[in-house]
């Protein structure tokens, strides 16, 4: 007989029964905030705050352009707009 599933986690592991019966118990255990805030992990802070999210929209040829030189560099296509953004503010 095959085991239900209920999905993946974030991991790839599949969500049982027996799983979602092992979390659910130690759920009911309690958990201990203080590790769980010591655990948690998230992107590193870019600057003294949080960052922002700003959105734009881009044509398609510009897309594509923005695409193949961050790949080119090695780089993510958010580090070479911020990267413009930067020399562009500190021209002016």
């Amino acid at each position: 007989m095959t085991k239900k599933s209920h999905g993946r986690t974030r991991s790839g592991k599949p969500i049982t029964d027996k799983l979602v019966s092992e979390l659910a118990e130690k759920a009911e255990k309690g958990f201990d905030p203080d590790e769980i805030l010591r655990r948690r992990g998230g992107r590193p802070p870019m600057g003294s705050a949080a960052a922002s999210v700003e959105s734009v929209r881009l044509d398609p040829e510009l897309s594509e352009a923005l695409r193949a030189r961050a790949e080119h560099e090695g780089r993510t296509n958010s580090d070479l707009i911020r990267d413009a953004i930067r020399r562009y503010l500190q021209a002016s």
